[in-house]
């Protein structure tokens, strides 16, 4: 794993990682949105590579892909705007949310090769199964990459094992379903939470529906780390237009740090 990376490790409590999509609403913007989000406390980023058929999201992040396909946002693009976020000066782990198709197409060998190029700690890959993802662990080990795992409640005989192999962090979904902003957590997801806890060598961060200051505090006493991805995504919607434009966009991420901070500091 990347040094970056292995801070994020030493870390086991507390921990606030965003989710954007690439492209959204153009290049130049999710470069500046990546800044503010360091400097609103993320300690890291997690990159989605926009995809026409993603499996797992709701429809607030489908839409925020739509956006950026038409705007011309690729995999490889994606991945270029990672060492542009680092000349300006991002110093949290990258983490490449992608689907399998993707990067089968562009290449296993060659997508982890590039992505450490351009200054990627990790990979998360949703549609691949635990039980085939052993060729990609390996390529990620041999260019300091950290394959993230992620654990489900439906995972139950298959926990233990999922989460002994995890890097960086490990991602539980906190709900049944695609992404998207919920208004209750399930209580059943403490004792999952608490069952992952005693097998995971990394800190165990928890997604899907955490979108207000309230989950995040209580997913905070049960987790060492929250993922929010929807909830920031329309945040971004909302601005988009905007964040476009150079003019408008320094108004717009104040805007869009508020809310962060607004999510965080409670």
């Amino acid at each position: 794993m990347s040094q970056r990376m292995k801070r994020l490790t030493e870390k086991n409590s507390g921990l606030f990682i965003p989710f954007i999509t690439a492209g959204d609403p153009n290049a130049e913007a999710t470069v500046e949105i990546a800044l503010m989000l360091e400097e609103a406390g993320a300690d890291l980023l997690e990159l989605g590579i926009p995809y026409s058929d993603p499996l797992a999201d709701g429809p607030t992040i489908q839409e925020a892909s739509k956006r950026a396909l038409e705007g011309g946002m690729t995999l490889e693009g994606a991945m270029k705007l990672v060492p542009i976020m680092r000349e300006r000066g991002l110093t949290i782990p990258v983490v490449v949310f992608t689907y399998f198709n993707p990067l089968l197409q562009y290449g296993e060998e060659r997508f982890t090769r590039v992505a450490s190029e351009m200054g990627i700690d990790g990979i998360l890959v949703p549609d691949l199964p635990y039980e085939e993802s052993e060729e990609l662990t390996n390529l990620c080990a041999e260019n300091e990459l950290a394959l993230i795992s992620l654990v489900a409640p439906t995972s139950k005989a298959r926990i233990q094992k999922i989460a002994q192999r995890a890097q960086g962090f490990l991602y539980c979904v906190s709900s049944l379903g695609v992404t998207g902003e919920r208004k209750k957590i399930d209580e059943r997801v403490y004792e999952f939470l608490q069952t992952v806890k005693t097998s995971s060598p990394v800190p165990v961060a928890v997604g899907f529906g955490i979108s207000s200051s309230e989950q995040v505090k209580e997913m905070h006493s049960h987790a060492d780390g929250v993922i929010v991805g929807s909830a920031l995504v329309s945040e971004i919607a909302k601005h988009k237009d905007a964040l476009k434009h150079e003019k408008n966009r320094k108004d717009a991420l104040l805007q869009l740090k508020t809310f962060v901070t607004s999510l965080i500091s409670s």
